[in-house]
């Protein structure tokens, strides 16, 4: 089961979006995940104790430690797009396995 962050400025309502986004998206895929959404200050300091993080492109590189150390950073132009959303986890998690 992979265990996946969706993190926004404030930790309410872009990553409530997130995560119930991408928790349709991994489901189609039938890809086991357990999601927890949060701010992007919260996320900075836990995303080394997940395997996927999800975040809008501005707010990438603030997830440049993690990165280093495994974890996936996928940053999203359009937090509402399925198809974006879906072809990130096809190209960084589906075909990197």
């Amino acid at each position: 089961m992979l265990k996946v962050i969706a993190a926004c400025g404030n930790g309410m309502g872009s990553s409530q979006i997130i995560k119930m986004k991408i928790a349709k998206i991994f489901k189609k895929l039938e890809i086991e995940v357990s999601i927890h959404h949060t701010s992007i200050g919260e996320a900075k300091s836990q995303a080394s104790g997940y395997d996927v993080v999800f975040c809008s492109e501005a707010l990438k590189s603030n997830f440049k430690r993690a990165e280093d150390g495994g974890t996936i950073v996928i940053g999203l132009k359009n937090l509402l797009s399925e198809q974006e959303i879906e072809q990130k986890i096809v190209e960084h998690i589906v075909n990197k396995k």
